[in-house]
Protein backbone atom coordinates (compact mmCIF):
# COMPACT_ATOMS: atom_id res chain seq x y z
CA UNK A 1 0.00 0.00 0.00
CA UNK A 2 1.27 3.34 -0.92
CA UNK A 3 1.19 5.52 2.03
CA UNK A 4 -0.80 9.51 1.14
CA UNK A 5 1.55 11.92 -0.11
CA UNK A 6 1.78 15.03 1.68
CA UNK A 7 0.58 18.43 -0.85
CA UNK A 8 3.44 20.23 -1.27
CA UNK A 9 2.93 23.79 -0.07
CA UNK A 10 2.08 26.28 -2.17
CA UNK A 11 4.67 28.86 -3.20
CA UNK A 12 3.54 32.44 -2.10
CA UNK A 13 0.12 31.18 -0.28
CA UNK A 14 1.58 32.82 3.07
CA UNK A 15 1.86 36.25 1.06
CA UNK A 16 -1.83 35.64 -0.35
CA UNK A 17 -3.01 35.43 3.16
CA UNK A 18 -1.43 38.19 4.52
CA UNK A 19 -2.26 40.79 1.80
CA UNK A 20 -6.22 39.63 2.43
CA UNK A 21 -6.16 40.62 5.96
CA UNK A 22 -4.19 43.85 4.97
CA UNK A 23 -6.90 44.63 2.04
CA UNK A 24 -10.13 43.90 4.58
CA UNK A 25 -8.26 46.27 6.99
CA UNK A 26 -8.07 48.51 4.74
CA UNK A 27 -11.55 48.09 3.13
CA UNK A 28 -12.57 48.79 7.25
CA UNK A 29 -10.78 52.27 7.34
CA UNK A 30 -12.29 53.55 4.39
CA UNK A 31 -15.55 52.49 5.29
CA UNK A 32 -15.15 54.24 8.56
CA UNK A 33 -13.75 57.13 6.85
CA UNK A 34 -16.86 57.08 4.56
CA UNK A 35 -19.57 57.15 7.39
CA UNK A 36 -17.28 60.00 8.61
CA UNK A 37 -17.23 61.93 5.60
CA UNK A 38 -20.78 61.08 5.27
CA UNK A 39 -21.15 63.11 8.11
CA UNK A 40 -19.66 65.79 7.17
CA UNK A 41 -21.22 65.91 3.92
CA UNK A 42 -24.74 65.47 5.57
CA UNK A 43 -25.43 62.55 3.30
CA UNK A 44 -25.96 60.02 7.28
CA UNK A 45 -27.43 62.66 9.61
CA UNK A 46 -26.30 64.08 12.67
CA UNK A 47 -27.59 63.27 16.17
CA UNK A 48 -30.18 66.17 17.10
CA UNK A 49 -32.39 67.77 19.89
CA UNK A 50 -36.02 66.50 18.89
CA UNK A 51 -37.79 66.79 22.53
CA UNK A 52 -37.29 68.07 26.14
CA UNK A 53 -38.92 66.98 29.21
CA UNK A 54 -38.42 68.68 32.58
CA UNK A 55 -39.27 68.95 36.24
CA UNK A 56 -38.51 70.39 39.61
CA UNK A 57 -36.55 68.43 41.45
CA UNK A 58 -34.61 69.54 44.92
CA UNK A 59 -35.37 72.89 46.23
CA UNK A 60 -33.31 74.81 49.09
CA UNK A 61 -33.50 78.09 50.06
CA UNK A 62 -30.38 78.84 47.66
CA UNK A 63 -30.84 76.79 44.40
CA UNK A 64 -33.61 74.73 42.26
CA UNK A 65 -33.05 71.78 40.63
CA UNK A 66 -34.24 71.04 37.43
CA UNK A 67 -34.22 67.59 36.11
CA UNK A 68 -34.90 66.86 32.47
CA UNK A 69 -34.77 64.50 29.88
CA UNK A 70 -33.70 65.32 26.72
CA UNK A 71 -34.92 63.20 23.77
CA UNK A 72 -32.21 62.85 20.81
CA UNK A 73 -33.14 61.06 17.65
CA UNK A 74 -29.76 59.28 15.94
CA UNK A 75 -30.80 58.80 12.55
CA UNK A 76 -28.27 56.37 11.35
CA UNK A 77 -28.57 52.38 11.51
CA UNK A 78 -25.78 52.62 14.20
CA UNK A 79 -25.63 54.03 17.20
CA UNK A 80 -22.62 57.08 18.25
CA UNK A 81 -20.94 57.40 21.05
CA UNK A 82 -18.62 60.42 20.84
CA UNK A 83 -16.19 62.04 23.15
CA UNK A 84 -16.44 64.79 21.00
CA UNK A 85 -20.46 65.12 21.03
CA UNK A 86 -21.57 67.84 23.50
CA UNK A 87 -25.50 69.19 24.35
CA UNK A 88 -25.70 72.49 25.85
CA UNK A 89 -28.87 73.48 27.54
CA UNK A 90 -30.48 76.39 28.75
CA UNK A 91 -33.61 77.86 29.99
CA UNK A 92 -34.84 82.03 29.74
CA UNK A 93 -37.82 83.47 30.92
CA UNK A 94 -38.43 86.98 29.33
CA UNK A 95 -35.03 86.84 28.43
CA UNK A 96 -33.85 86.55 31.74
CA UNK A 97 -31.21 83.61 31.69
CA UNK A 98 -31.80 81.38 35.10
CA UNK A 99 -29.28 78.43 34.48
CA UNK A 100 -27.49 76.96 31.95
CA UNK A 101 -25.50 73.22 31.80
CA UNK A 102 -23.55 70.81 29.54
CA UNK A 103 -23.26 67.20 28.74
CA UNK A 104 -20.32 66.10 27.17
CA UNK A 105 -19.26 62.46 25.42
CA UNK A 106 -22.92 61.49 24.93
CA UNK A 107 -23.45 58.56 24.03
CA UNK A 108 -26.79 57.63 21.96
CA UNK A 109 -28.06 53.91 20.29
CA UNK A 110 -30.24 54.77 16.87
CA UNK A 111 -33.70 56.09 17.01
CA UNK A 112 -34.54 58.25 19.62
CA UNK A 113 -32.48 58.00 23.48
CA UNK A 114 -33.77 59.67 26.02
CA UNK A 115 -30.12 61.34 27.91
CA UNK A 116 -30.67 62.90 31.37
CA UNK A 117 -30.02 66.07 32.47
CA UNK A 118 -29.60 68.54 35.40
CA UNK A 119 -29.16 71.95 36.11
CA UNK A 120 -29.06 74.24 38.77
CA UNK A 121 -31.21 77.51 39.26
CA UNK A 122 -30.34 80.73 41.20
CA UNK A 123 -33.18 81.40 43.33
CA UNK A 124 -31.44 84.84 43.52
CA UNK A 125 -32.21 85.34 39.86
CA UNK A 126 -36.07 85.01 40.97
CA UNK A 127 -36.87 88.63 41.89
CA UNK A 128 -35.55 89.97 38.32
CA UNK A 129 -37.72 87.93 36.65
CA UNK A 130 -40.79 88.68 38.56
CA UNK A 131 -39.92 92.27 37.37
CA UNK A 132 -39.75 91.36 33.81
CA UNK A 133 -43.48 88.98 34.21
CA UNK A 134 -45.08 91.98 35.96
CA UNK A 135 -44.02 94.63 33.23
CA UNK A 136 -45.33 92.14 30.52
CA UNK A 137 -48.71 92.01 32.08
CA UNK A 138 -48.02 88.80 34.21
CA UNK A 139 -46.79 87.45 30.98
CA UNK A 140 -43.91 85.06 30.68
CA UNK A 141 -42.36 83.74 27.27
CA UNK A 142 -40.53 80.73 29.02
CA UNK A 143 -37.76 79.27 26.35
CA UNK A 144 -36.05 76.13 26.14
CA UNK A 145 -32.75 76.18 23.84
CA UNK A 146 -30.69 72.93 23.53
CA UNK A 147 -27.56 72.52 21.02
CA UNK A 148 -26.26 69.08 19.85
CA UNK A 149 -22.82 69.30 18.94
CA UNK A 150 -20.33 67.21 17.19
CA UNK A 151 -16.90 67.89 16.71
CA UNK A 152 -16.07 65.39 14.68
CA UNK A 153 -18.64 66.32 11.75
CA UNK A 154 -18.33 70.19 12.92
CA UNK A 155 -22.16 70.47 12.90
CA UNK A 156 -24.61 71.62 15.62
CA UNK A 157 -28.43 71.27 15.59
CA UNK A 158 -30.44 73.54 17.85
CA UNK A 159 -34.01 73.01 19.04
CA UNK A 160 -35.89 75.30 21.06
CA UNK A 161 -39.43 75.44 22.77
CA UNK A 162 -41.33 78.13 23.88
CA UNK A 163 -44.12 78.00 26.28
CA UNK A 164 -46.50 80.91 27.41
CA UNK A 165 -46.71 81.39 30.99
CA UNK A 166 -49.60 83.52 32.44
CA UNK A 167 -50.79 84.31 36.00
CA UNK A 168 -53.61 86.94 37.32
CA UNK A 169 -52.46 87.59 41.15
CA UNK A 170 -53.35 91.42 40.70
CA UNK A 171 -56.86 89.52 40.97
CA UNK A 172 -56.41 89.11 44.56
CA UNK A 173 -56.54 92.25 45.25
CA UNK A 174 -59.87 93.08 43.45
CA UNK A 175 -63.66 92.52 44.38
CA UNK A 176 -66.84 93.63 42.97
CA UNK A 177 -69.15 92.76 45.71
CA UNK A 178 -70.80 94.84 48.48
CA UNK A 179 -68.82 94.22 51.84
CA UNK A 180 -70.43 95.62 55.09
CA UNK A 181 -68.36 97.05 57.88
CA UNK A 182 -68.87 97.06 61.15
CA UNK A 183 -67.72 99.15 64.31
CA UNK A 184 -69.00 96.71 66.63
CA UNK A 185 -69.31 99.63 68.73
CA UNK A 186 -72.50 100.28 71.42
CA UNK A 187 -73.54 103.52 70.71
CA UNK A 188 -73.09 103.42 66.63
CA UNK A 189 -75.17 101.02 64.29
CA UNK A 190 -73.99 98.65 61.90
CA UNK A 191 -72.61 99.13 59.57
CA UNK A 192 -70.61 101.90 59.43
CA UNK A 193 -69.17 102.00 55.60
CA UNK A 194 -69.72 99.32 53.02
CA UNK A 195 -67.58 98.68 50.58
CA UNK A 196 -68.68 98.62 47.72
CA UNK A 197 -66.12 97.51 45.36
CA UNK A 198 -61.76 97.22 45.38
CA UNK A 199 -60.15 98.46 42.39
CA UNK A 200 -55.95 97.33 42.04
CA UNK A 201 -53.73 97.53 39.38
CA UNK A 202 -50.02 97.41 39.40
CA UNK A 203 -48.16 100.49 40.08
CA UNK A 204 -43.97 101.05 39.68
CA UNK A 205 -42.12 97.51 39.98
CA UNK A 206 -38.42 96.95 40.31
CA UNK A 207 -35.63 94.66 42.36
CA UNK A 208 -36.86 96.74 45.38
CA UNK A 209 -40.13 97.13 45.44
CA UNK A 210 -43.35 96.00 44.06
CA UNK A 211 -46.51 98.80 44.27
CA UNK A 212 -50.08 97.76 44.04
CA UNK A 213 -52.14 100.62 43.79
CA UNK A 214 -55.48 100.13 45.47
CA UNK A 215 -58.72 102.13 45.12
CA UNK A 216 -61.36 100.90 47.73
CA UNK A 217 -64.93 102.32 46.62
CA UNK A 218 -66.48 103.44 50.19
CA UNK A 219 -70.07 104.49 50.86
CA UNK A 220 -71.37 106.04 54.20
CA UNK A 221 -75.08 104.58 54.95
CA UNK A 222 -75.21 107.27 57.71
CA UNK A 223 -76.79 110.62 58.10
CA UNK A 224 -73.52 112.39 59.28
CA UNK A 225 -69.97 112.86 57.83
CA UNK A 226 -67.62 109.87 58.50
CA UNK A 227 -63.71 110.78 58.71
CA UNK A 228 -61.10 107.71 57.03
CA UNK A 229 -57.54 108.91 58.55
CA UNK A 230 -55.57 105.84 58.04
CA UNK A 231 -55.84 102.10 56.11
CA UNK A 232 -52.99 99.19 56.95
CA UNK A 233 -52.46 96.52 55.74
CA UNK A 234 -50.16 93.05 55.92
CA UNK A 235 -49.47 90.71 52.98
CA UNK A 236 -48.28 86.66 53.39
CA UNK A 237 -47.93 84.82 50.70
CA UNK A 238 -47.47 80.89 52.22
CA UNK A 239 -47.56 82.69 55.47
CA UNK A 240 -44.22 84.65 54.33
CA UNK A 241 -44.72 88.29 55.30
CA UNK A 242 -44.39 89.75 51.36
CA UNK A 243 -45.07 93.26 52.85
CA UNK A 244 -47.09 95.49 55.51
CA UNK A 245 -47.19 99.11 56.23
CA UNK A 246 -49.78 101.85 56.55
CA UNK A 247 -50.96 105.16 54.56
CA UNK A 248 -52.21 107.90 56.53
CA UNK A 249 -54.71 110.16 54.15
CA UNK A 250 -57.77 112.01 55.73
CA UNK A 251 -60.60 111.46 53.96
CA UNK A 252 -64.22 112.78 54.60
CA UNK A 253 -67.03 110.86 52.82
CA UNK A 254 -70.38 112.65 53.58
CA UNK A 255 -73.62 111.10 54.56
CA UNK A 256 -75.07 109.31 51.38
CA UNK A 257 -71.72 109.56 49.18
CA UNK A 258 -69.23 107.22 47.73
CA UNK A 259 -65.75 108.22 47.67
CA UNK A 260 -62.65 106.37 46.29
CA UNK A 261 -59.98 106.30 48.65
CA UNK A 262 -57.14 105.47 47.02
CA UNK A 263 -54.15 103.37 49.03
CA UNK A 264 -50.72 102.03 48.23
CA UNK A 265 -49.89 98.53 49.09
CA UNK A 266 -45.74 97.63 48.75
CA UNK A 267 -44.61 94.10 48.42
CA UNK A 268 -41.04 93.50 48.72
CA UNK A 269 -39.58 92.11 45.79
CA UNK A 270 -36.55 90.73 47.29
CA UNK A 271 -38.53 88.47 49.35
CA UNK A 272 -39.75 86.57 45.64
CA UNK A 273 -36.81 83.81 46.30
CA UNK A 274 -37.95 82.93 50.09
CA UNK A 275 -41.61 82.92 48.23
CA UNK A 276 -40.45 80.90 45.38
CA UNK A 277 -39.20 78.00 47.50
CA UNK A 278 -42.45 77.86 49.57
CA UNK A 279 -44.25 77.86 46.08
CA UNK A 280 -42.66 74.86 44.71
CA UNK A 281 -42.34 73.14 47.78
CA UNK A 282 -46.38 72.94 47.62
CA UNK A 283 -46.56 72.08 44.20
CA UNK A 284 -46.85 75.27 42.83
CA UNK A 285 -49.43 76.50 44.81
CA UNK A 286 -49.94 79.70 46.92
CA UNK A 287 -51.90 80.94 49.54
CA UNK A 288 -52.42 84.71 49.33
CA UNK A 289 -53.67 86.43 52.50
CA UNK A 290 -54.25 90.21 52.73
CA UNK A 291 -55.94 91.48 56.27
CA UNK A 292 -56.14 95.13 56.38
CA UNK A 293 -57.66 97.57 58.23
CA UNK A 294 -59.01 101.34 58.80
CA UNK A 295 -59.26 103.94 61.45
CA UNK A 296 -62.25 106.22 60.95
CA UNK A 297 -63.56 109.05 63.22
CA UNK A 298 -67.71 108.23 64.61
CA UNK A 299 -67.70 111.38 66.42
CA UNK A 300 -70.64 112.75 64.69
CA UNK A 301 -72.32 109.79 65.50
CA UNK A 302 -70.98 109.49 69.53
CA UNK A 303 -68.66 106.83 68.77
CA UNK A 304 -65.56 108.75 68.47
CA UNK A 305 -62.57 107.22 66.53
CA UNK A 306 -62.58 103.41 65.72
CA UNK A 307 -60.33 100.81 64.48
CA UNK A 308 -62.28 98.37 61.92
CA UNK A 309 -60.53 95.23 60.91
CA UNK A 310 -61.60 94.08 57.15
CA UNK A 311 -62.20 90.53 56.30
CA UNK A 312 -58.42 89.33 55.02
CA UNK A 313 -58.89 89.00 51.09
CA UNK A 314 -57.54 85.03 50.70
CA UNK A 315 -56.61 83.72 47.29
CA UNK A 316 -55.10 80.80 46.33
CA UNK A 317 -53.00 80.79 42.94
CA UNK A 318 -51.69 78.03 41.20
CA UNK A 319 -48.98 77.81 38.38
CA UNK A 320 -47.53 74.65 36.17
CA UNK A 321 -44.89 76.17 35.09
CA UNK A 322 -43.31 73.02 32.37
CA UNK A 323 -46.94 72.36 31.09
CA UNK A 324 -47.63 68.76 32.77
CA UNK A 325 -48.22 69.51 36.71
CA UNK A 326 -50.66 66.46 37.85
CA UNK A 327 -54.17 67.01 38.26
CA UNK A 328 -54.09 66.93 41.96
CA UNK A 329 -52.73 70.25 43.17
CA UNK A 330 -51.95 68.80 47.12
CA UNK A 331 -49.07 69.79 48.70
CA UNK A 332 -46.02 68.09 47.15
CA UNK A 333 -42.29 68.61 46.65
CA UNK A 334 -42.04 68.66 42.94
CA UNK A 335 -43.86 69.22 39.84
CA UNK A 336 -43.29 68.17 36.06
CA UNK A 337 -43.50 69.36 32.76
CA UNK A 338 -42.47 68.09 28.88
CA UNK A 339 -42.36 69.88 26.07
CA UNK A 340 -41.44 68.35 22.99
CA UNK A 341 -39.09 69.95 19.90
CA UNK A 342 -41.99 69.05 17.08
CA UNK A 343 -43.61 72.02 17.82
CA UNK A 344 -46.00 71.20 20.83
CA UNK A 345 -46.00 71.23 24.93
CA UNK A 346 -47.93 68.98 27.22
CA UNK A 347 -50.40 70.25 29.29
CA UNK A 348 -51.02 73.99 30.42
CA UNK A 349 -49.50 76.77 32.50
CA UNK A 350 -52.78 77.18 34.72
CA UNK A 351 -52.87 80.34 37.19
CA UNK A 352 -56.49 80.40 38.37
CA UNK A 353 -57.27 81.90 41.42
CA UNK A 354 -60.03 80.89 43.95
CA UNK A 355 -61.72 83.47 46.32
CA UNK A 356 -61.53 82.25 50.14
CA UNK A 357 -62.30 85.49 51.86
CA UNK A 358 -62.77 84.35 56.01
CA UNK A 359 -63.95 86.49 58.59
CA UNK A 360 -68.13 87.82 59.27
CA UNK A 361 -69.72 89.07 57.12
CA UNK A 362 -68.65 86.34 54.35
CA UNK A 363 -67.76 88.62 50.98
CA UNK A 364 -67.84 86.62 48.08
CA UNK A 365 -65.16 87.99 45.69
CA UNK A 366 -65.12 86.50 42.12
CA UNK A 367 -62.19 86.92 39.67
CA UNK A 368 -62.90 88.19 36.46
CA UNK A 369 -59.48 86.56 34.44
CA UNK A 370 -58.68 82.75 34.37
CA UNK A 371 -54.82 82.68 33.39
CA UNK A 372 -53.75 80.81 31.15
CA UNK A 373 -51.31 78.95 29.00
CA UNK A 374 -50.70 78.70 25.39
CA UNK A 375 -47.28 76.84 24.02
CA UNK A 376 -45.90 78.20 21.15
CA UNK A 377 -43.03 75.35 20.50
CA UNK A 378 -40.80 76.11 17.99
CA UNK A 379 -38.26 73.96 17.23
CA UNK A 380 -35.50 74.29 14.77
CA UNK A 381 -32.53 72.23 13.46
CA UNK A 382 -29.91 74.39 12.17
CA UNK A 383 -26.84 72.88 11.20
CA UNK A 384 -23.67 75.40 11.80
CA UNK A 385 -20.64 73.73 10.77
CA UNK A 386 -19.42 75.11 14.19
CA UNK A 387 -19.30 74.50 17.88
CA UNK A 388 -22.00 76.89 19.49
CA UNK A 389 -21.87 77.80 23.30
CA UNK A 390 -25.64 77.84 24.44
CA UNK A 391 -26.31 79.72 27.41
CA UNK A 392 -29.03 80.45 30.02
CA UNK A 393 -32.04 78.77 32.02
CA UNK A 394 -35.33 78.83 34.42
Amino acid sequence: MTAPSERAPTPGGTDRGLSTVRTLLVALLVLGGSVGGAFALGVVGAPSVVGVENRFGEVTNETTTIESDLQVNNPNPIGVSLGGTTIDYGVSMNDVSMASGTKEGVSVGTGNTSVPFTTELDNSRIPAWWVTHVRNGEHTDLRVDATATSSLVGQSYTTQVSRDVNTSVIEAFRTDEPKPLNASSPVVSDPVLILERTEAEWGTVNEERTEIGMTLHLHNPKAYPIVVSEIGYDIYMNNITMGSGEAARTTTIGPGETVAVEATTVIRTGTLDEWWVSHLRRNQVTDLRMPFYLVIDLSNGGGGEQRIELDSYERTIETDVFGTKPADSGVDTGSNGSSDGDGSTDGSTDGTPTDTPTGTPTPSSTPTATPTATPTATPTSTPTGTTTDDGGLF
